[in-house]
């Protein structure tokens, strides 16, 4: 895989467009000043947790005694079930029910910058080439840069766009998430397969 190809998988795991309309309610009652101080701040957490999961999670998968095929299944049957949400929203959105107040990690670091669909693909990338961990930091900032970019424009898009633009956007993203999903399934279950002959 290459550096592109990781940093866009990870942009759209991250799904920047699909959070919007969740950090717009969510911070909607702070003033600007502080609304921006609270993304990076969130945002800030969610690369240091992306980049522990990057970095240890081979070391996890070894604690654990899981093979990386397995985390390759369950990242992609995670990666599917969040696909299937973009798709077809639930009125508590793609992550479920939000607190009301202040964020503060949960719910903006985690889950919805830093999920389990994306702490599963960091994890996968770290331990299947450990020997490319510089690629998959480059590929993983820059996903995260065009996240942020995106977060903090996040009032000015939704005036330029609309939320059905957003919504459909947020949907083809769901799409392209669920093929890239079943992909890293069929992945696992083929390594599995290979594995065991």
């Amino acid at each position: 895989m290459t550096i592109t190809a990781a940093a866009l998988l990870l942009f759209f795991i991250l799904d920047p467009l699909g959070n919007i309309p969740v950090f717009l309610s969510l911070l909607k009652e702070l003033p600007p000043a502080r609304q921006r101080k609270v993304l990076v701040r969130e945002l800030l957490i969610a690369l240091g947790v992306l980049m522990l999961f990057l970095w240890g999670g081979q070391y996890a998968l070894e604690l654990m005694h899981l093979k990386q095929e397995s985390v390759s299944i369950a990242g992609g049957i995670v990666l599917f079930l969040i696909g299937l949400r973009m798709i077809f929203p639930t009125a508590e959105g793609v992550m479920g029910d939000v607190p009301g107040g202040e964020p503060f990690i949960v719910p903006l670091a985690i889950p919805m910058i830093a999920g389990p669909s994306g702490m599963a693909a960091v994890m996968l990338l770290g331990s299947q080439e450990p020997d490319r961990m510089g690629d998959w930091m480059l590929a993983l900032t820059l996903a995260w840069l065009a996240t942020a970019v995106i977060l903090f424009c996040a009032t000015w898009l939704k005036k330029l766009l609309g939320m059905r633009a957003l919504t459909a956007l947020e949907r083809l993203m769901g799409m392209v998430i669920v093929a890239i999903s079943v992909q890293m399934l069929l992945d696992g279950i083929s390594s599995y397969l290979h594995a065991g002959t």
